[in-house]
């Protein structure tokens, strides 16, 4: 028991150590010791079914062969060659590259090399053999030298000069195995996106040190690319400052707008100001009550006035007379001392009555012009109270 743990540790033990020398280094060329051993150990004459490959009842590694040209080396690429491997339990992949002569006879002319496009798919994870120098199409010769045992590739039909699939006899035979395309990407969209930004990369290019003479690219039409560029740099730095005086612009105005609000809002210092002018403007204006009030009494005095100057000129002709004719009574009876002490009294006191009377009249004259002057005032502040509510 302890023997057959020990054979099963060791066994699992190798294994773990070949998928980590798979993982560490590329896969081999077909021409490699290591490709041409694998292939040696195969026994092609135990034929391998589909039915038999689905099934899982192969009774040896199942090769399985995919092919292509594989310039620009993207993810469409490894997405056919993770399904080739998957294809089967247990397949050695063997991924077969053209060289540019035929690819660029057949197909037309690729932006790496050959050697480059081997190299790409070597250190592809899914890839146990690459086989260089590829046929363009498969023959009965290959897949016998190969031992090839099925065909991956997508679905669509591949024509030749003739018109007729070259997978097809490899599909009639139950030898092919159908991969699907990865859609939006293949090297024709790379290459694509490379035309459509040509000026870019050339300037990418310039920049990096690259001499115009290797990109295969004239003295005007570099000399232009790199005016683009400066122009370029010059809308970007403009752009910037236009930000930074937008953005300087906006503080601006947010604080302009805040002072604003801060003087003439609602509760601003200038409303303030003014609402508190028009409270007191208010309060020294009578109500139309007390204007008329005081306009009825204006009436009153001015009245009173009229009826006491008539009282004091007929006073004042009274006041002659009497004093003519104490005069006279006096001249007539000088020789009496009782007579002229009483005249004389009597004008003492008339003029201390005079004298009493015309301050009074002084007084009054005084608080007449004081009531008019108030009124005065009064009619001016109500006509002024009157244009403010209109306003």
């Amino acid at each position: 028991m302890d023997i057959k743990c020990t054979s099963v540790f060791l066994f699992l033990l190798t294994v773990h150590f070949k998928s980590c020398e798979s993982i560490v280094k590329p896969a081999p060329y077909s021409t490699d010791p290591e490709a041409i051993a694998e292939r040696e150990a195969c026994d092609y004459n135990i034929k391998i079914t589909l039915e038999m490959a689905k099934a899982g009842k192969a009774p040896r590694k199942i090769r399985v062969y995919a092919d292509g040209i594989y310039d620009l080396f993207h993810p469409g690429h490894a997405n056919q060659l993770l399904q080739a491997k998957n294809a089967f339990p247990d397949v050695h992949l063997i991924v077969g590259v053209c060289n540019d002569v035929l690819t660029h006879a057949r197909k037309g002319k690729t932006v790496m090399k050959d050697v480059d496009r081997y190299q790409a798919v070597s250190h592809s994870r899914y890839v146990d053999e690459v086989l260089t120098d590829a046929p363009w199409e498969i023959t009965d010769e290959f897949l016998e030298k190969n031992k090839i045992d099925f065909v991956a590739h997508d679905d669509v039909p591949y024509l030749n000069e003739n018109g007729v699939d070259i997978y097809q006899l490899l599909k009639d035979r139950d030898m092919f195995y159908g991969t699907q395309r990865t859609e939006g990407v293949s090297t024709s969209d790379l290459i694509s996106s490379i035309v459509r930004d040509y000026d870019d990369y050339v300037k990418r290019n310039l920049k990096r040190g690259y001499n115009r003479k290797d990109m295969n690219v004239s003295f005007v039409k570099a000399n232009s690319i790199k005016l683009k560029g400066k122009i370029d740099e010059i809308k970007i730095a403009v752009n910037e400052k236009k930000e930074d005086m937008l953005h300087m612009w906006e503080d601006v105005s947010k604080e302009f707008m805040e002072q604003f609000i801060h003087l003439f809002g609602r509760d601003g210092q200038v409303t303030n100001y003014f609402n508190d002018r028009k409270g007191k403007i208010l309060r020294s204006i009578p109500s139309p009550e007390k204007f008329k009030k005081l306009l009825h009494l204006k009436e009153l005095i001015i009245t009173s006035s009229d009826s006491e100057s008539h009282t004091e000129s007929e006073t004042e002709s009274e006041t002659e007379s009497q004093t003519e004719s104490e005069t006279e009574s006096q001249t007539e009876s000088e020789t009496e001392l009782q007579t002229e002490s009483e005249t004389e009294w009597q004008t003492i006191s008339q003029t201390e009555s005079d004298t009493e009377s015309q301050t009074e009249s002084e007084i009054e004259w005084q608080t007449k012009s004081q009531i008019e002057s108030k009124l005065k005032s009064s009619e001016e502040y109500y006509d002024a109270f009157s244009s403010f509510e209109k306003i």
